[in-house]
Order: C-alpha cells, then structure tokens, then sequence
C-alpha cells in the first residue's frame, strides 16, 4: 500500500500562485491528486498549472478572493463541476504588510488599527477561517476531507517587528484545533504546518542584501536554526502530502507540524 498516494483526490490551494503554496501545490499532484489553483492572479496562477501540468500532473487555476465568502463559493461550485468534490484544501495565503511591523521609526502604539485588522484579516479571516466555513461543511458532507493550514514559528514566540504578523499566526493555530475538535465526528482532519524560513517574495529583502549577501537579521535567523540553513520551498510539500492523505495520517487531526530545521527547539 502506498501510503502517500492522492490519486483520486482533488485538493484546493489557496495561495497557490506564491512560491511556497506553489511547491506544495506542485506536490499534491506529483502524488496524484486534481489540483485546483486558486488566486486573485490569473498570471501567476495560470503558470502554476501550467508548471503542474508540464511535470505531467492535473491542475486548473481557477480565479477566486480569498477575503470574499461569495467569490470562494463560486469558486467551489466550478471546481465541483470542472474536477469533482474537494477532500483536501490547502491555506497558504498570507503575508506581513510593512506597515504593522514594528520599528526604531515606528512603535507598538503608532500602528493604526485600521492597518492592524487588515493584517489580521489577510492571515487570519481570509487566510483559513472564510476557506474554511467554505470547503469544510461540503467535506463534511462528503463524510471526508483534509484541511491544512498554514502557520508560522512566530505564532509560538513573536518575531521581533513582526507583532501584528505573529500574533494572527497564533490565531491561526488556535482557529486549527478548534475546527479540528469540530469536524473529527464528521472525517474532516484539520492540521497546521509551521514553516521556519523560507525565502520566497514576501521576505527576501529582509533576508538578502541587493548583492546576494545574508542581511544581519538573515545572519540572526540562521544562527538561532540548529540546521543552519534557510528551508526550501519544496521540503514543504511531504509534510503537506503527509497531513493530506488519510493512508499516512487517518488518525491526526489538531496538529502543528513544524518544518523549521529546529528552530523552536533552540534555546541557548
């Protein structure tokens, strides 16, 4: 029996058109499952299902907002029609706006609220909970489904600058066991993966000088990872295959799995 075999299953990737929900997104359909791409942009989501289909997987991209209850419903809807029923939905949408990141030049109470709940809204409302209330109850109904979501090492201890950041990753994990508590009756499993760092668009400033060179906080990051390294976008993705086929992991539900080369578990 092969373990981590998705054929027949068709998983939902929300953020997909980013490296890391990329390389996950990649990966589901290396083990056989129907990919569904699912993104504001259709270029970037277009070519990841093209890239998919070029290593001889099924994907479609489908166009869908992740803040938007209605656009998800659609999206849904036209999935169902084009690939079947969802049983397996990825969470990797997210981000950290400069503006909510705390600095020598901006403090704690200098944030503005406003910019502070459209944060939390990006990485928490639409980063899980509004997918969730969307493709969890029709998994349910279905009687099966995987949902993962994506956390962050910074929802256990807060990153310095990154308050508003951690502090919805933390939500993020707390929202996963929850819904996990909720749905076991029904064979729905939801679980959460806590990257380290890795580096994709969103960060690459703060890890990397123009000329390719570690920044201080990069040389911070690494000195505080027993591994040393920063991690790579596809190691991601067997944990994702993992978390996502109930052969592997039929009896885990409410589980932060950490791929962060040891990162929490360094103290001193």
């Amino acid at each position: 029996m092969n373990l981590f075999d998705l054929s027949g299953e068709v998983a939902v990737v929300i953020g997909a058109t980013g490296t890391l929900g990329g390389a996950i997104a990649e990966g589901l359909a290396c083990a056989g499952a129907k990919v569904a791409v699912l993104g504001r942009n259709a270029e970037r989501g277009e070519a990841c299902a093209k890239r998919i289909r070029e290593l001889g997987g099924e994907a479609r991209f489908f166009n869908a907002d992740a803040m938007s209850r209605e656009s998800l419903g659609h999206a849904r809807g036209e999935i169902e029609k084009v690939l079947g029923a969802s049983s397996i939905l990825v969470n990797a949408a997210g981000g950290n706006d400069p503006k909510v990141l705390v600095s020598a030049e901006r403090k704690v109470e200098q944030i503005a609220l406003a910019d502070w709940q459209a944060n939390f809204d990006l990485n928490l409302v639409g980063g899980a909970l509004l997918p969730c209330q969307e493709f969890g109850p029709a998994m349910a109904g279905c009687g099966k489904g995987s949902i993962i979501n994506i956390a962050s090492v910074s929802a256990a201890i807060p990153l310095s600058r990154a308050i508003a950041y951690s502090a919805a990753k933390a939500a993020v994990i707390n929202l996963t066991q929850f819904l996990a508590r909720e749905w076991a009756p029904k064979n729905v499993r939801v679980n959460a993966i806590t990257p380290g760092f890795f580096p994709a668009e969103q960060n690459r400033r703060m890890l990397f000088n123009e000329d390719g060179t570690p920044t201080a906080r990069a040389g911070s990051i690494l000195g505080h990872t027993p591994m040393g390294r920063f991690g790579k976008a596809e190691e991601l993705a067997g944990a994702a295959i993992f978390l996502a086929s109930a052969k592997a992991s039929g009896f885990v539900t409410g589980l932060e799995l950490r791929v962060d080369g040891g990162f929490l578990a360094q103290t001193i």
